[in-house]
């Protein structure tokens, strides 16, 4: 009897071996298949807890844009398959406050506000192909979700950005930004009200936000509408170098700031809000 238990339970797990297999083998022909696109790197979020440290640093402290919230690892999480980025209300003293500075991420005494900024700088990086983001944004007053790249030579704007999914103020918009020939970002821009999209009820949804980012192009769209497609050969920077910013690596960041030159007044906002992300996945062409 112990024999034959024994013999089933090896027939079972030989079973469910074939059948993960043969699940991973669809899945791997599926991408490969996807108009011509191979999967070459994905974070599912499928274990719990903090993100994997193989793929993601983190940003610390104020980092730009003068934004209310602090920048901490504790606020981005992984449970249930999903990554959670969370934007918290809470006060504590900026352990970076000097007197009497003109700098802002100094000179605030307090932090009221955290949340978490992951990226892949030092870790994964690509030039050009397909990037796929499967999430739900938070579109409460002040929060300024984003998923977006920068390249890794040059200092901002010189290295190029690409804003594959922000949302701020009402707004979704699908930005790229080299330098100007005025010293700062110049933008190649479009820009989306939530409400016409549905509002609420839009952003209570999961959506797919995409980039097909090919030597010729750089084309952004939402559930599969073109939101903003910007050819490379406009994206040289400005300051006679000849250098295009797009025309090298680049590293993602996925983030929930608030408030800063953008983001909207969050006073009124009920805490916690959250950015929730499914998966982020990169293709090349075959």
């Amino acid at each position: 009897m112990q024999l034959r238990y024994s013999i089933l339970i090896i027939i079972l797990s030989a079973c469910a071996i074939s059948s993960c297999n043969h699940h991973l083998a669809v899945t791997n022909k599926a991408a490969s298949g996807k108009d011509g696109y191979t999967l070459v790197w994905a974070d599912e979020f499928n274990k719990n807890g903090r993100p994997d440290t193989s793929n993601w640093n983190y940003e610390n402290g104020f980092v730009r844009n003068e934004e209310l919230q602090w920048y901490q690892p504790e606020n981005a999480n992984c449970s249930n398959g999903f990554l959670v980025i969370e934007a918290k209300k809470e006060q504590k003293p900026n352990p970076r406050y000097a007197e009497g500075t003109n700098d802002w991420r100094k000179k605030r005494q307090n932090i009221d506000y955290t949340s978490s900024c992951i990226l892949t700088r030092g870790k994964q990086q690509w030039q050009y192909g397909r990037f796929e983001l499967r999430a739900r944004v938070d579109i409460s007053k002040g929060m300024w979700p984003a998923w977006w790249t920068l390249g890794v030579d040059k200092g901002w704007p010189g290295n190029g950005e690409i804003d594959i999914m922000e949302y701020y103020r009402g707004k979704l918009l699908a930005n790229i930004a080299c330098l100007g020939n005025n010293g700062k970002a110049q933008w190649y821009s479009n820009t989306f009200k939530t409400d016409s999209l549905g509002g609420a009820a839009w952003a209570n949804q999961f959506h797919i936000w995409r980039m097909d980012w090919t030597e010729e192009y750089i084309a952004l769209y939402c559930d599969d509408q073109l939101l903003n497609k910007t050819n490379l050969d406009l994206l040289v920077n400005k300051d006679g170098s000849n250098f295009n910013p797009f025309k090298q690596p680049h590293y993602m960041l996925l983030n929930l700031a608030m408030g800063g030159i953008n983001g909207g007044d969050p006073s009124q906002t009920s805490f916690p809000q959250k950015f929730e992300v499914d998966y982020v996945r990169v293709y090349k062409k075959n």
